[in-house]
């Protein structure tokens, strides 16, 4: 296996746009649940990337460096020769043909071998560092290469199940997303003249999260559930690596004490068109006072009479990606929404009955993802199982 370091580049040099000349660079953030997001590139001159630094079919692009141990040790393959290079914070781990298949290698970065092991290596004051000796005294299973391709084979038919249930779940917000867009319209150009609010005039709070005296040392193994970025996706909260405080440090953050419907949105993060960290939306449904939240993520508590239902969804629509975009603040790496950018966002007010029968049949919509999120479930529990007893020689 061969560890190639990635490209170093100053932000002169970067643009988001593609000019003749440049050559795409992917990042962390193109590396999203173990496939290669192709958006959100960043430009740089050709000869800044070396021959070794393209990207070739069977490369495993890591993310190697970063402020947020969630991301780091991230993995994926990539399907294809592409005229790319990598950033400075990944590597790539290029596969001897000789010994590896290069299908069973890219399995190994989903086993739970690996994640607890790049977990308890990163390291790093201000910033977590996966270093070439970490991914040199990985201990990865090699069967004979015939019985690789079998293993592969096997996950491959597995994985392609739980693929097929998030395509469909995708397929769902699609519908989703037609549905409104028929209804309303974009809610942000607003073509169908409807009346526009200030996020603020239809909330009764709006207001950043808290970050604890003592930063993650005051965590509990048990407590109050406390939400942070990684935790608020697009319409979701996701409850893996999910942090608790105790009551004590609960009741001295009150003003981000959550209520039933809150909604969350998260403050900073790197943006794209479908997988930005910044700007993600998600509503709260648990009970008053038993959830806090970050100081990373925004608490917005709207008015009674609103309904919470359609204003996330407004929030959450490919149109307000733009929007966002367009009044965040920051570089081209990170970028931030102040409070003020928040309060102003402008939101639709169609009349109230076309509201309510959009989220009716909204909620039909949910009941179907419910069914295909409960087979995804299983597809998942099958795949891990099968992937565990293929890297402990128990599978063929």
């Amino acid at each position: 296996m061969k560890q190639i370091r990635g490209v170093s580049y100053s932000k002169n040099d970067a643009s988001l746009k593609f000019e003749e000349g440049l050559i795409p660079v992917l990042r962390a953030g193109n590396i999203q649940n173990s496939r290669i997001v192709h958006n959100d590139f960043v430009y740089i001159p050709k000869g800044g990337v070396k021959d070794t630094q393209l990207l070739r079919h069977g490369d495993i692009l890591i993310a190697a460096s970063s402020g947020s141990i969630s991301i780091v040790g991230k993995a994926a393959m990539i399907l294809e020769d592409i005229n790319a290079g990598f950033g400075a914070f990944c590597k790539v781990l290029r596969p001897n043909a000789e010994i590896v298949n290069k299908d069973y290698f890219k399995f190994f970065f989903e086993t739970p071998y690996y994640k607890n092991t790049i977990s308890q290596l990163a390291e790093g004051a201000n910033i977590n560092n996966l270093k070439t000796e970490h991914f040199d005294n990985l201990e990865i299973p090699l069967p004979p290469l015939p019985q690789q391709q079998k293993i592969a084979t096997i996950l491959d038919t597995v994985d392609t199940l739980r693929q097929n249930d998030k395509a469909l779940l995708a397929k769902y917000d699609e519908l989703t997303q037609a549905l409104f867009l028929d209804m309303f319209g974009d809610p942000v150009s607003n073509p169908k003249k409807w009346k526009v609010n200030k996020l603020k005039e239809i909330s009764i709070k709006i207001h950043s999260g808290n970050t604890p005296k003592g930063g993650s040392e005051v965590y509990v193994e048990e407590g109050i559930t406390f939400f942070r970025s990684q935790n608020v996706w697009k319409n979701r909260l996701v409850y893996e690596d999910i942090a608790f405080l105790d009551q004590a440090t609960h009741d001295k953050m009150m003003k981000s004490s959550l209520k039933h419907k809150d909604i969350l949105m998260t403050k900073t993060g790197r943006i794209n068109t479908e997988n930005s960290s910044l700007g993600r939306a998600a509503m709260y449904l648990g009970e008053d006072d038993e959830a806090n939240v970050n100081g990373h993520v925004y608490l917005i508590r709207l008015k009674k009479g609103i309904i919470n239902e359609f204003v996330l969804h407004i929030l959450t629509t490919k149109e307000y990606r733009g929007h966002i975009r367009s009044v965040c603040v920051g570089g081209i790496d990170k970028r931030q929404l102040n409070k003020d950018h928040i309060e102003n966002f402008p939101i639709i007010n169609p009349p109230i009955e076309l509201q309510n029968k959009f989220t009716e049949q909204l909620a039909i919509i949910e009941q179907q993802k419910a069914i295909i999120q409960k087979s995804l479930i299983k597809s998942e529990e099958l795949f891990n199982s099968l992937l565990q007893k293929a890297f402990k020689g128990e599978l063929v």
